[in-house]
């Protein structure tokens, strides 16, 4: 039998954990907790690439006219302490930081004037990749490179938009080891949310639950020089301001 209404949980974003604070409800310690992600099995993980201003001229490349699109499968999604598992199948894996926006309603030819309504809220990402796939083999196809299980770490949290002051103004990070490699604004992005939702719902409905990537900025271990990927007992950190950090060990 289910629990009764009045006590069946539901996500907090910032403003919801001052209200359960305030309003007494039991408060565990967090050695006690095992967080998940905060979206476990959406439709689908769209994915961005070359979303960054700064990250495309990293590269020397031009800035896209149109979003580039691709896709993680759900099973790559894990929690935001959990670990990352390095594939025998790769060398190359490396980090990527991103705004993470998952979807609250459902629709299909979004308007971009409208698609804020249908965004439940915002989490931190790592889209965790193996460049030796995404690049160099299956045909250059950068799925099988993306979705590895373990591959797209999510959290801490699911903050609702009302707790953000400004999602495309918000300070975005990544550490390795304690070293910053990633450092920037999502001010940076080239599509904001709204025509990134207006782009891809011209294909394909969104549901809620569905996750949007949306790109990250320079300082991936693909582009030093000399390249730098990750090793096994390595420690990621993922922090976007307002959103939180999350952590994940490389095993």
């Amino acid at each position: 039998m289910g629990l009764p209404a009045r006590f069946q949980p539901a996500p907090l974003s910032c403003s919801g954990l001052y209200r359960a604070l305030a309003a007494q409800l039991p408060v565990l310690p967090r050695s006690d907790v095992t967080f998940l992600a905060p979206v476990t099995r959406p439709d689908k993980v769209v994915c961005v690439g070359m979303n960054y201003v700064d990250h495309c001229k990293e590269q020397n490349v031009p800035v896209p006219k149109e979003p580039i699109i691709f896709s993680k499968f759900p099973s790559a999604i894990v929690g935001p302490y959990d670990e990352v598992v390095l594939p025998p199948e790769s060398q190359e894996v490396d980090w990527e930081v991103e705004l993470a926006v998952v979807i609250g309603k459902k629709g299909k030819h979004i308007k971009a004037t409208d698609a804020m309504a249908h965004v439940a809220g915002f989490t931190v990402a790592d889209d965790v990749s193996a460049r030796d796939w995404q690049i160099g083999r299956n045909g250059k196809q950068w799925l099988l490179g993306k979705t590895f299980d373990t591959f797209c770490p999510l959290g801490p949290a699911l903050v609702t938009k009302d707790s953000i002051a400004d999602p495309h103004n918000l300070k975005i990070c990544c550490r390795v080891n304690g070293e910053v490699v990633q450092s920037s604004n999502t001010s940076q992005m080239v599509f904001k949310t709204e025509e990134l939702i207006a782009w891809v719902s011209r294909f394909v409905t969104l549901y809620p639950g569905d996750v949007i990537l949306t790109g990250t900025p320079p300082g991936v271990g693909l582009f030093r020089k000399p390249p730098v990927f990750l090793k096994k007992g390595d420690e990621v950190q993922c922090e976007i301001e307002e959103l939180g950090v999350i952590v994940n060990k490389v095993v």
